[in-house]
């Protein structure tokens, strides 16, 4: 895979003077979030802002790591690089219309036998993940039934473009979840974090999987909007015979998990 270069980037990557791997690998960048160590390997993230030709400045997100894999069905022992699942992931919701993050920049590289490797996405400028308290029970963002009736439609829309391509998210938690809300009272929402999304056979397990991690990590949402998110994806007035049978493997696994942590 060579370096990628997103066309409307490459010339403000160019201008920063950050037009190559080895630039944007020596570039001195604070952590945004502390490295990840795995596997003997480390893998972290940092903002930075980019000058505009005109004025004005542009945020991004800078990964880099250094042999810091994860397994795949094509290499279940030696693994990939982690980020080059993401990126394909990311490309792959592109293709597909699923809003996502904006790939910038991917490269990789092997340097004295270490495997190394830079994704770049645009800041989600205006955004903010549904984990935030903006959009908890003392948050404004949700403080009706039509507000919420609004944003649970998009992100069931979002979600059904996933699974109708049998496309299981994997980590669909609220913080990955990123929503902007416009001026005509809808919804602008990106997904995040794609690293662990996979095709599966079965649209059925993707539905399933992903609906119960929704659920399970939604702590703010209250039963009955739990309730109502899974009517509306269902697109039904009264759950199903099947739905039931969704919502009853749902509170099965909670539980499950809850008791789990309780030994």
């Amino acid at each position: 895979m060579t370096d990628f270069f997103c066309e409307t980037w490459e010339a403000l990557l160019r201008f920063n003077q950050l037009d190559s791997f080895d630039k944007l690998w020596e570039l001195e960048a604070e952590w945004f979030e502390e490295p990840n160590q795995r596997r003997g390997g480390w893998s972290g993230v940092s903002r930075i802002e980019l000058q505009r030709p005109e004025g004005g400045k542009v945020g991004l997100f800078l990964k880099r790591q250094e042999n810091h894999y994860c397994s795949s069905l094509l290499h279940p022992v030696s693994g990939i690089l982690t980020f080059i699942r993401e990126f394909k992931k990311i490309r792959d919701f592109q293709h597909y219309h699923i809003p996502a993050q904006e790939p910038v920049f991917f490269g990789k590289k092997t340097v004295e036998g270490k495997h190394r490797a830079i994704l770049i996405t645009r800041e989600l400028e205006g955004f903010s993940p549904l984990s935030d308290p903006l959009y908890g029970p003392h948050g404004t963002a949700l403080d009706s039934w039509v507000k919420r009736k609004i944003l649970f439609s998009r992100l069931a829309e979002i979600m059904h473009k996933m699974h109708d391509r049998h496309i299981q998210h994997g980590s669909l938690y609220l913080k990955h979840i990123f929503a902007k809300q416009l001026k005509n009272g809808q919804w602008d929402m990106r997904l995040i974090d794609l690293e662990k999304a996979r095709w599966l056979p079965l649209k059925s397990k993707a539905i399933r999987q992903d609906l119960y991690s929704l659920n399970r990590y939604s702590n703010d949402w209250s039963l009955t909007d739990r309730m109502r998110f899974l009517l509306i994806y269902t697109q039904e007035k009264r759950l199903s015979p099947h739905s039931k049978a969704i919502w009853r493997y749902i509170a099965h696994r909670t539980r499950r998990k809850l008791s789990r942590k309780e030994k």
